[in-house]
């Protein structure tokens, strides 16, 4: 047995309470290296009442297996060790490793503990998360609802985006479109910044306090939020507090008074004197690449650290209280006066823990149920404890999709082992309200990445609206919008039916009705299960069970149903499917 691939941590995503009664367990080993693992458990002031559980074989990646049990009503005080079995031997593993035997007495030296189940520690997520379908808008692309008081000069709806392009559209643009998101089935609305700000995509936040008056007025988010909760859809809007823009009030005292400036520690000044005006003319002069580094010297010349290396967005220190205590009073503002649901939250992972554990409570005393999600593009566990984040932007599961569905990189197996990997990563309840995509406006459109293939696209589509996490579309995808990177991506929306392919929104309707409609999709555990060709899994709740298989080749093959699904409907196409069921070339089933 391979004794260094074996791995557990005790509250962690390894070993965590689901619920106030329910705990569940995880350890991994190496793939292939055990037939049986058995959790012994118990309180450990009553280790004599200790408790034996079969875990089960949940999840295997490319070089491990993943043990998985879970337990209800259990002692609060839990604690536990494991027993593993090969062919020939038994092990006992502790939290101080590999033991020969475990006698009475050993339960307070060498068990792996969950002290106490305190509610507190619960990592509870917004259930409403679970059941939504998500939709993102860059505002200023999307639709223009009031021609009227634009401050910049618009570019042709159809022409296409620079990086400094404005087109105008707004939030009256958001609510006059509300029906056509209703009748797409969309519950959830994500906008990007819709704070004052001097460029397009509103990153560079000027004002936390005032929505830009090109996108509107105050009255016009409360308009767009109470529609929307009427038609039961809920609004997410888009937090920057890694960094502000050039016009915020304190970074343009900071320029003008320098070093006696009260909020010099509002953020990471590096030296004094601080010549943005001689900084913005080497940057507008040099371009973007190493535009920072003194051609003689080949020192960093930016007197204060930023958002990657733009001075125009000056990165804030959120571990000054003053800044803090600011920053958390915008938080509030916006759910107490306007009612929004959540925060998708700006270069998540540059900010302090404390910021965002104190971001975390704010919030959640505001509105219990209000969806926290980071953008964070790598491994997020750090910040899915619990304490700060709900949830993040699921760019994984996005890179996991690029390589299988669009290039064709990766075989089956390979991709099943990917999603494997990136579901051990978290607790359930994360994954439940992962948010999940395709594309977005920092990246090029899917359609793209698949060479403009629109099979391809369904077939992603169908895996992303049956997977684990709650979908998100990016505005205009599902009748087929394409764009390259950044500007590209960003085209405004095409509002000309005829232009639109029907047959693909159609799909994307469908895929949003059987998710809406079948609690095993939005509140299911998930199984992978093994196939040479067919990416195969199965969704389960209570005592509902859906199959989904897609087909990523180009060739028809035929699968054998379990003999639960036989002459079960295919929940796509309406069909009876038989005992076996024959999936074409590029193509999926939904069977239930």
């Amino acid at each position: 047995m391979n004794k260094h691939a074996v791995y557990h941590k005790a509250k962690s995503n390894f070993c965590y309470a689901y619920n106030e009664n329910e705990i569940h367990i995880r350890i991994r080993v190496a793939k292939d290296d055990c037939q049986k693992i058995v959790l012994i458990y118990g309180d450990k002031y009553e280790w004599h009442k200790s408790q034996e559980a079969e875990m089960k074989l949940d999840f295997s990646d490319k070089d491990f297996d993943y043990f998985f049990v879970k337990l209800g009503n259990v002692s609060k005080r839990f604690s536990y060790f494991f027993k593993i079995y090969t062919e020939n031997k038994s092990y006992i593993f502790t939290e101080y490793g590999f033991i020969d035997n475990f006698k009475s007495g050993d339960e307070h030296s060498f068990l792996f503990h969950y002290p106490f189940m305190n509610k507190e520690d619960i990592h509870e997520v917004p259930e409403w998360v679970k059941e939504a379908v998500f939709y993102q808008i860059f505002p200023d692309r999307f639709a223009i609802g009031n021609n009227q008081g634009k401050s910049k000069e618009l570019c042709k709806w159809a022409s296409k985006p620079k990086h400094n392009s404005f087109y105008g559209g707004d939030l009256r643009g958001i609510i006059d479109k509300l029906p056509y998101l209703e009748d797409l089935g969309i519950n959830a609305i994500y906008l990007t910044p819709i704070f004052k700000s001097s460029s397009n995509h509103k990153y560079n936040t000027n004002d936390y306090m005032e929505i830009d008056s090109d996108f509107g007025t105050k009255e016009d988010l409360k308009e767009l939020v109470n529609k929307a909760h009427e038609k039961g859809m809920k609004i997410v809007l888009d937090a920057v507090f890694n960094h502000s823009g050039e016009e915020f009030f304190a970074f343009k005292d900071l320029l003008e008074k320098q070093e006696e400036s009260q909020y010099k520690d509002w953020f990471h000044v590096k030296k004094f004197p601080i010549d943005f005006e001689k900084i913005v003319k080497i940057n507008k002069k040099k371009g973007w690449k190493d535009w920072y580094i003194d051609d003689k010297t080949g020192e960093d010349i930016l007197p204060y650290h930023t958002f990657a290396h733009t001075p125009y967005m000056p990165k804030l220190n959120t571990e000054n209280k003053e800044l803090k205590d600011y920053l958390l009073k915008v938080a509030k503002y916006w759910i107490e006066e306007f009612d929004i649901d959540g925060w998708r939250l700006d270069v998540a992972n540059e900010v302090d823990h404390g910021f965002w554990r104190d971001f975390r409570k704010a919030v959640k005393e505001v509105k219990k149920d209000a969806y926290i999600v980071g953008e964070i593009w790598h491994d997020s566990s750090p910040w899915l404890q619990g304490d700060q984040y709900d949830a993040v932007m699921n760019y994984a599961f996005t890179y996991s999709c690029i390589r299988y569905f669009a290039k064709n990189e990766i075989n089956t197996k390979a991709f099943r082992e990917m999603l494997a990997g990136i579901l051990v990563r978290y607790s359930q309840q994360v994954n439940e309200v992962m948010l999940n995509l395709l594309d977005s406006h920092d990246t090029a459109r899917f359609l793209d990445k698949s060479d403009f293939d629109l099979e391809q696209l369904k077939l992603a589509e169908l895996m992303m609206f049956t997977f684990v996490g709650a979908p998100m579309l990016y505005y205009g995808t599902e009748i087929a919008m394409t764009g390259g990177d950044d500007p590209d991506c960003r085209k405004a929306m095409i509002w000309e039916d005829k232009k639109w392919n029907k047959e693909l929104l159609a799909y994307i309707k469908k895929l949003i009705e059987i998710r809406k409609t079948n609690k095993a999709l939005s509140h299911g555990d998930i199984k992978l299960i093994e196939h040479d060709k067919l990416m195969i899994f199965e969704r389960t709740y209570e005592d509902s069970k859906i199959l989904v298989i897609i087909n990523n080749t180009k060739e028809n093959i035929e699968f054998i149903l379990p003999k639960e699904y036989s002459n079960k409907k295919d929940l796509l196409s309406g069909e009876n499917v038989g005992n076996v069921s024959e999936v074409e070339g590029q193509s999926g089933r939904i069977i239930s």
